[in-house]
């Protein structure tokens, strides 16, 4: 059985080192959920949504064909900063995020989700991690630019918001 804490070789690819296997940490992961909900088999509206965020950074990252290590750095950073996870619950986050990924046809899914529990101003926020992902590289490729302009469309934002977002990304850096 395969194991979920990850750490990146060389090339920026997920290793899985530890003892704990992928289902015993995503068990660990969700087991804070109430009761009522764990015999429903349902996550949390909350982790549900970190799950489709951390799918759409995944997916943003590999569309180049090029997980970097700046990249994924940079997601694990995200997930422990802005969502207070451990370093292990956010490499089973991303974990999990990659299983649901392999299993999509779309992203609309993960938007959709993003949609029904987050404000514009929320929204805007994600839009500018995704740009920051983006450019962790120094470079933006035509597949990136593509599927930014299509990320801002599924997440109902406008083309200046998506604009904007970008710019003051640059402009931080």
């Amino acid at each position: 059985m395969a194991t979920v804490s990850c750490l990146t070789n060389d090339a920026g690819n997920l290793n899985r080192t530890n003892g704990e296997t992928m289902i015993e940490l995503i068990k660990t992961f969700f087991s804070r959920m109430p009761e009522g909900e764990k015999q429903a088999g349902r996550q949390r509206p909350k982790d549900q949504i970190h799950l489709a965020t951390c799918a759409l950074f995944l997916e943003l990252a590999h569309i180049d064909e090029s997980f970097s290590r700046e990249e994924m750095t940079l997601i694990l950073s995200l997930l422990e900063k802005d969502y207070g996870l451990s370093p292990e619950h956010a490499e089973a986050l991303i974990a999990e995020a990659k299983a649901e990924l392999d299993q999509s046809v779309d992203l609309w899914q993960f938007a959709k989700l993003i949609n029904e529990h987050y404000s514009p101003v929320e929204k805007i926020a994600i839009i500018e991690t995704l740009w920051r992902l983006v450019f962790v590289d120094g470079r933006m490729d035509a597949h990136e630019d593509y599927l930014m302009h299509r990320l801002g469309g599924l997440l109902r934002l406008s083309h200046k918001d998506l604009m904007d977002a970008k710019v003051k990304v640059l402009r931080s850096q």
